[in-house]
């Protein structure tokens, strides 16, 4: 064991931090590029994001029940055939929405000035809902125009022509691989220019690579007979029996390839199945590396030598077969859509769609692609249940106000009637202040009684102390008993009483006779109290006056 060890630890290399820094260049010279994915929510995104990246699908993605992040992101290397270099790094952002909650968060994430030449676009379409396809792509080609100006500087302005001038390129020189196509060979061939075809690249200003997906193309004759009837496809036509429903969805994608056409963009079908989304990520890989268009040459000068490609595309287009079309951008043409189904006017579709992007609002006299695209297609989707009627509420004020007059004729409506005396022909208001009957409580006028007998009495004493010393204590026994005579039914006050008085006074007179009566008895009860305390202080002293001696 002992002689297994070295004698001494290894020596560092003298260009350590030379070498740190020659990876640190290198990793950062590895070119990066995006995906970004587009599409309604179940949609099959993330089996693609899971196919562009080679990482298996996990199993929560699977879930359709799950909670969409609000910017899905996820990223691989790129290694060659023979897996010993990285040639790129491929990032793939994933919106589960067109919501503006989640668009918003891209311009920061890929702002198009930096990115632009880096990006793929890829528009998913889910063949379980067929009837959602022109409006998904007429929401999210919009937004791609959109981001793609961005803040509309300078700079961008020159990355925009240059990213256009390079797509153009792509589609003027494009060539249809052979069976025998040699692998280290691009498809792309500098000497033939094939001028663009009507209704080519009349949008995508920008040039921005745009691959439109559909996906769950294996569902298009699966089910019942009626779409309607399963879960998976387009309500009220007829399934795997040709005629009718061939037709449609041929039609179908007639109108998806003329869309295509007008943006430089591609079409695919894929399935779950492996081999489909292998093409699709060779086709993206493809896109993604395109080399820029050349300069325009000099009188005299020699023509550069072609860029290479490093990932060719060997697969050839395939528009017949149902679950696996191929349509590479540069390939298709007005002819070869019309030759797959007569009938089908190309030109026309193409000015619907104008027409559309023209139209702020869907009128009923406009005759948009929209509007033609659901007599093709009709809508089968679920529907949210109705709302109910719409209910509006009288004011407060004028509901008050109406029935006011109503109840006002109505006695019986008022609470306080319970209350009140039953002679009293005073008529009262619902609302307002409370009237003289509101006294006739029979609480309120047993206390008024036994308040005015208490005062009666209290008048009385006070009368009495100011009279002669002889008369004083006759009168107070004759008050006293008099007092005695009344116990349990208190004498009723002349001057006021429950009942109107006999001089037709009314209550609220009778009321403040009696409490004018109270303040009077006050101050003639004070004047004898100080009589009181006099008297006795000038009784005390026999002769009248301060005996000095």
């Amino acid at each position: 064991m002992e002689g297994s060890r070295p004698a001494t630890p290894e020596a560092p290399p003298e260009n350590l931090w030379s070498s740190i820094l020659d990876s640190v260049s290198s990793s950062r010279s590895i070119p990066s590029k995006q995906v970004l994915l587009l599409g309604p929510s179940s949609s099959g995104k993330s089996v693609l994001a899971s196919a562009l990246l080679q990482k298996p699908v996990s199993e929560e993605s699977k879930d359709e029940t799950r909670s969409d992040f609000a910017l899905g992101y996820d990223w691989a290397d790129i290694r060659d055939d023979g897996d010993e270099d990285t040639l790129a790094r491929l990032s793939v952002y994933t919106v589960p929405s067109d919501a503006i909650a989640h668009t918003s968060l891209i311009p920061h994430f890929l702002p198009p000035r930096v990115s632009l030449p880096h990006t793929l676009v890829m528009i998913v379409l889910d063949w379980t809902r067929p009837w959602t396809f022109l409006d998904n792509l007429q929401t999210w080609l919009k937004w791609v125009e959109i981001w793609a100006k961005g803040d509309g500087s300078r700079d961008l302005e020159i990355v925009r022509e240059e990213n256009h001038e390079r797509l153009q390129h792509h589609l003027q020189h494009y060539t249809e691989p052979s069976v025998d196509a040699v692998p280290t060979t691009s498809n792309i061939s500098s000497n033939t220019v094939l001028p663009l075809g009507p209704g080519t690249l009349t949008h995508n200003s920008a040039g921005v690579p745009i691959i439109v997906v559909c996906t769950k193309s294996d569902l298009i004759d699966e089910g019942n007979d009626l779409v309607g009837a399963s879960s998976s496809g387009m309500g009220g036509m007829v399934k795997g029996k040709g005629g009718e429903w061939e037709e449609r969805t041929d039609g179908v994608m007639q109108v998806l390839r003329t869309i295509c056409l007008k943006y430089g963009a591609s079409l695919f079908y894929t399935t779950q199945q492996p081999n489909t989304l292998q093409v699709l990520r060779q086709y993206a890989l493809h896109l993604l590396f395109i080399p820029p268009a050349p300069s325009p040459m000099a009188s005299g000068s020699e023509a550069p030598a072609p860029l290479r490609n490093p990932f060719v595309f060997h697969h050839k287009p395939n528009p017949l077969d149902r679950d696996r079309i191929v349509v590479p951008a540069g390939w298709d043409s007005w002819g070869k859509i019309g030759v797959l189904r007569e009938g089908f006017e190309a030109k026309v579709w193409g000015e619907a769609w104008e027409a559309d992007l023209d139209a702020d609002v869907e009128s009923e006299d406009h005759s948009g692609a929209t509007k033609m695209y659901k007599v093709l297609v009709p809508d089968r989707g679920a529907k949210p249940p109705p709302l109910p009627p719409f209910n509006s509420p009288m004011a407060e004020q004028a509901f008050l106000a109406k029935h006011y007059d109503e109840n006002a004729k109505k006695p019986d409506r008022d609470p306080r009637g319970a209350f009140r005396n039953p002679t009293d022909t005073a008529a009262a208001g619902i609302v307002g202040p409370l009237g003289s009957s509101s006294f006739n409580l029979p609480n309120v006028e047993r206390a008024l009684s036994e308040m005015e007998a208490g005062m009666g009495m209290t008048s009385s004493l006070n009368a009495s102390t100011t009279a002669d010393g002889a008369r004083r204590l006759p009168q107070r026994a004759a008050t006293g008993a008099n007092a005695t005579t009344h116990v349990g039914r208190p004498p009723s006050s002349p001057t006021t009483g429950t009942s109107p008085s006999p001089g037709g006074q009314t209550q609220h007179e009778v009321l403040q006779n009696f409490f004018q009566s109270l303040l009077s008895s006050r101050d003639r009860g004070g004047a004898s109290a100080t009589a009181k305390s006099v008297g006795p202080k000038t009784n005390g002293n026999t002769s009248g006056t301060d005996d000095t001696s």
